[in-house]
């Protein structure tokens, strides 16, 4: 498990400095050429430098194991990183579309030239941190890879964009491309803060059916019914279980163990993490 927390570690911090760095040079580079299609990119990557910032150090926080304030642990902090992001890039993404209309509608020239070669340099920089991050299991850093992903399908199309203006005049292209990739970006975000504010609101976890698990544990031995049973997740990956079981009167309440351990081995593979199993005689 600490092997595990290392590499992701690690990961984070290498993917964190890249692209915040990557970020200066754009937003930078951006102003140089005159093209609103990269820094609306760099304002989407400043977003994902947060979130990476954020989910180091709660990558780093939740290896603190529960204490009185905390009884579930830290794992949860790490949709925070999640949130903080998602926010920031919608908020971001507004403010690119604004100013790619009024580039609509006021056409400036663009320097062709500078957009191929900053598509190329993001492709690698950005496909090299999504790479490190691929293997990632929470939440937190599935978000951040997909958003990752995004950045290098965005810059395939400044790449394609720029190619095309080193040959035509097209004025109203770079602003065009920039409100595409800024309003796919959002629908994205979008769809994965609703599913963050789900975690939040202790939603049954997607990849969970409940009338799977609750005719599963039915067939339990001696367990004749279920009721008052939840479940939730902390952060995406490890869940939170509570069901009042049941029990068969016939049996002698030395076999009450036996057929809890039977319940929490059923529990383990949906990735429960935490269990409270109460039990009675019908």
């Amino acid at each position: 498990m600490s092997h595990h927390h290392h590499d992701s570690t690690n990961n984070l911090k290498v993917a964190f400095f890249l692209n915040l760095g990557f970020t200066i040079f754009e937003i930078i580079g951006g102003i140089y050429v005159n093209s609103v299609a990269i820094i609306s990119d760099a304002i989407h990557d400043l977003g994902d430098s947060l979130s990476l910032g954020a989910a180091w150090w709660l990558e780093n926080k939740s290896k603190e194991k529960p204490n009185e304030k905390f009884s579930f642990g830290y794992r949860r902090f790490s949709l925070l990183g999640a949130l903080i992001n998602s926010i920031v890039l919608i908020l971001g993404s507004a403010f690119v579309i604004n100013e790619a209309i009024q580039r609509l509608l006021a056409p400036e020239p663009t320097n062709a030239q500078g957009m191929v070669i900053f598509a190329l340099i993001g492709i690698i920089v950005n496909g090299y941190a999504a790479w490190k991050l691929s293997g990632g299991n929470s939440i937190n850093e599935k978000v951040i890879s997909w958003h990752l992903l995004e950045d290098v399908l965005g810059w395939a199309v400044v790449l394609i964009g720029g190619i095309v203006l080193l040959f035509w005049d097209i004025p109203f292209l770079d602003p065009a491309l920039c409100l595409l990739i800024t309003i796919y970006i959002l629908w994205n975000v979008i769809k994965r803060l609703k599913e963050v504010l789900f975690l939040f609101l202790q939603r049954t976890p997607k990849t969970i059916d409940i009338e799977e698990l609750k005719r599963r544990l039915l067939e339990t031995d001696d367990v004749l019914n279920i009721s008052n049973l939840h479940i939730w997740s902390l952060d995406g990956e490890h869940h939170v279980f509570t069901a009042v079981f049941q029990i068969n009167s016939s049996i002698h309440i030395k076999n009450i163990p036996k057929t809890k351990t039977a319940i929490k081995e059923i529990l383990k593979e949906y990735h429960v993490q935490h269990q409270t199993i109460e039990t009675e005689f019908v």
